[in-house]
């Protein structure tokens, strides 16, 4: 998952803060494309499949080594397919990775966390790679998409001037419609 840079002090302390919480957790968790989510996480090379106590359902997941506290537990932040999710063990040096790849039921979402009990990533910072677009075939749903990762890539200060903009284009509509003057208001754009 690849993040565009942080533009202001406040997006890079932001940025900061999430690294460090998801340096923090005993997985790590991957939507290199928007349809699918991945959780990885290690365990001693020694294990085989059967050792371990991987169970998910369309709203939570249990992932661990049997007989020990799940390394991850929770319910999901939206639905999975149950069916397109699976899981898989491969030798990594001294140890095993788990990687379960969860096919997720919205396929237009990113998710900020896998469990709702997890800390968040802020997706307004996700940077999207080529095939995510490129993989939808409805015209509609592509440029909506495009219109979403385009706003996402604007500064605060430019979110807000598109703002005002809009706000006093809806005034002069409401002045037309109405005949009043409102040259002398005072707005409070939010």
């Amino acid at each position: 998952m690849k993040f565009r840079e942080p533009k202001t002090e406040e997006e890079k302390a932001a940025r900061r803060k999430q690294e460090e919480e998801q340096a923090a957790l005993p997985y790590t968790i991957k939507q290199n494309e928007i349809e699918s989510i991945s959780v990885e996480f290690s365990v001693p090379a020694n294990l085989k499949a059967r050792d371990l106590d991987i169970k998910f359902t369309r709203t939570s997941i249990k992932a661990g080594v049997k007989g020990q506290e799940p390394i991850i537990q929770g319910d999901f932040p939206h639905p999975i397919v149950v069916d397109d999710s699976t899981w898989s063990m491969a030798a990594e040096g001294d140890v095993k990775i788990v990687d379960i790849q969860l096919k997720k039921a919205n396929e237009m979402e990113w998710w900020p966390h896998v469990v709702t009990s997890a800390p968040k990533i802020d997706v307004t910072m996700i940077e999207p790679g080529e095939t995510s677009l490129s993989s939808i075939k409805d015209n509609e749903v592509r440029a909506m998409a495009e219109k979403m990762m385009y706003d996402n890539m604007k500064s605060p200060e430019e979110k807000q001037k598109e703002k005002e903009a809009e706000n006093m284009k809806r005034l002069k509509q409401l002045a037309e419609q109405t005949g009043m003057d409102f040259s002398q208001a005072t707005i409070n754009h939010g």
